[in-house]
């Protein structure tokens, strides 16, 4: 934590997807560094929690109902944290959701809200801030991927292709700044199983009863809580590293890709049996 407190005290930091899971372990994180907070989120009831949290460790906190989806709404929210901060120093783009189904059987209605949320909210939450960041006496730009972004499973269609994109996206952005003379970096962050309400709260193609017995697989593979995952991409940020793997399933699962990069498909076919 005293590196942490080192890096962020008085700092302005940024949250979208605040409202529960490894948003919310971030805002309280960085509450507790002495950090400044914007925080957002669609659900405005878990908003409201992680804002009173924060604000019970001494954290000043803009809150801010945001849909990531909103191209002029996540513009608008970036002009008005720094109107109200005066500077912005780090913005980490967390807000996502998740859809099950085989590509078949996906509405394109579906697919695009996801796309919508995961990849354009990432987009939109980089292009608007990045002015801000740039006018700070430093910026960083952290993007939420997942291990999903690294390899593709059977079922997760619409989502890899949103993470895929976000890997990317921020890897092209990281090497952009390196070249430019501005004193902002990014960091792609790929979690593994992490113990939030992604899983339950996703939209599903599959029956009730399926449903139920996929749920119970990830919260059974869900090994990292939030508080800690939420750590290793703050200790990122501070090295500034180009990547996060979260989680131990993540390092083995970016192994296993970088071993078999085409064979690994064989493992993730069996696992979905």
């Amino acid at each position: 934590m005293q590196r942490e407190q080192e890096k962020f005290s008085g700092q302005v930091a940024v949250v979208t997807g605040a409202g529960s899971g490894i948003g919310r372990a971030l805002a309280e994180r960085l509450a507790s560094a002495g950090s400044r907070l914007a925080l957002s989120d669609i659900d405005t009831a878990g908003l409201d929690e992680t804002v009173a949290r924060c604000r019970a460790k001494g954290a000043e906190v803009e809150p801010t109902a945001l849909d990531v989806a909103c191209r002029d709404a996540v513009f608008a929210h970036a002009d008005a944290t720094e109107a109200r901060f005066g500077q912005v120093n780090l913005v980490i783009n967390n807000a996502g959701v998740a859809l099950d189904g085989h590509i078949r059987d996906l509405s394109i209605e579906d697919m695009e809200w996801l796309i919508n949320i995961n990849m354009w909210g990432v987009v939109y939450g980089t292009k608007a801030f990045l002015p801000h960041l740039e006018r700070a006496t430093w910026g960083h730009v952290v993007n939420i991927s997942s291990v999903f972004g690294i390899i593709a499973v059977p079922g997760q269609a619409a989502y890899n292709m949103a993470k895929f994109a976000v890997r990317g996206f921020t890897e092209c952005l990281r090497q952009e700044l390196e070249l430019s003379d501005l004193n902002v970096s990014a960091t792609s962050v790929h979690p593994g199983g992490v113990r939030t309400n992604i899983a339950k709260s996703a939209r599903s193609q599959r029956d009730a009863a399926s449903r139920a017995k996929l749920t119970a697989r990830f919260d059974r593979a869900a090994r990292t809580e939030p508080d800690s995952a939420a750590k290793q991409i703050l200790a990122g940020v501070i090295a500034d590293a180009p990547r996060v793997l979260v989680g131990l399933d993540a390092h083995l699962i970016d192994g296993i890709q970088r071993l078999a990069p085409t064979a690994y498909r064989n493992l993730t076919k069996r696992l979905s049996r």
